[in-house]
């Protein structure tokens, strides 16, 4: 949509306490952005508290569809993390053809609601396909995106993550492909977050070096050490349309919150 003056742009937080504030009050909607680090740097952590955040306070419908973890198992993470599951609608589909029914059910209650889907399920839906055969993942992934749209108002989209997708799909034209599959998302008007392994080499935020180009926005993670303590960074690369501090803070988590600081400090407005 176009718009005629800056504050229409409409954002989605990410309820990183004084984050939101160093990018205009969030993330434009509608954006791909890449959460980028390392293991360990709170990446799915990160992604899911944004979606759960979202669906609660503000009543969307977000689907989170992991390709490295079972839904279980990430729940019981982010249980085990504080979130209270039981103030959300949350399905967990375990088969496609489910899809429909739970859709349905999402559209008549009028709340929001968040969905996870694995590569279990997906692999249930791909019956004949070659491990590898990059169109039979990908149109999967993508029929799941369009009826979601089309019959859930679905609104916030977690991929995680793209080096899974790498293992299980090859892209002969890496450059292409992704332009294709990142347009697709931009033309279903989703919110996308698209977790990706940085390599240890740190010259680029993904496998390829083409996602940070294709995407919105980069939001990076780093693990830092220093007088043999660990501590997790957090830093706006990229996020068009938006005024953005591009500054490094100190990632922190406790009770029940993120919040990003300024060496231990609320960051300074």
């Amino acid at each position: 949509m176009l718009i005629s003056e800056k504050g229409q742009i409409e954002r989605i937080r990410t309820w990183i306490e004084h984050f939101d504030e160093e990018m205009e009050g969030g993330i434009p909607k509608g954006h791909i952005v890449l959460f980028s680090g390392t293991a360990g740097t709170m990446k799915s952590s990160l992604t899911f508290n944004i979606l759960y955040h979202e669906v609660r306070e503000n009543k969307r419908v977000a689907l989170y569809l992991t390709l490295e973890q079972s839904s279980e198992s990430l729940l019981n993470h982010m249980i085990n993390m504080g979130y209270d599951m039981n103030a959300i609608s949350v399905y967990i589909i375990n088969n496609i053809q489910d899809l429909a029914s739970v859709l349905n059910t999402i559209r008549e209650s009028g709340e929001g609601s968040l969905i996870l889907i694995d590569l279990a399920a997906i692999r249930k839906e791909v019956k004949n396909a070659t491990l590898g055969a990059s169109g039979e993942w990908l149109n999967v992934i993508k029929n799941i995106l369009r009826k979601m749209k089309e019959k859930g108002d679905l609104e916030l989209f977690t991929l995680d993550s793209l080096s899974a997708l790498y293992v299980i799909s090859h892209f002969d034209n890496p450059r292409a492909e992704l332009f294709y599959l990142f347009e697709y998302f931009r033309d279903l008007e989703l919110t996308t977050f698209l977790i990706a392994e940085r390599p240890l080499t740190r010259d680029k935020y993904a496998e390829y070096g083409v996602e940070s180009f294709l995407a919105d926005g980069v939001i990076a993670l780093d693990l830092v050490e220093r007088h043999r303590k660990v501590s997790r960074e957090i830093r706006i690369v990229k996020m068009r349309a938006t005024a953005a501090n591009t500054d490094v803070f100190t990632l922190e988590y406790s009770n029940g919150t993120f919040k990003a600081l300024y060496g231990g400090q609320p960051a300074l407005i």
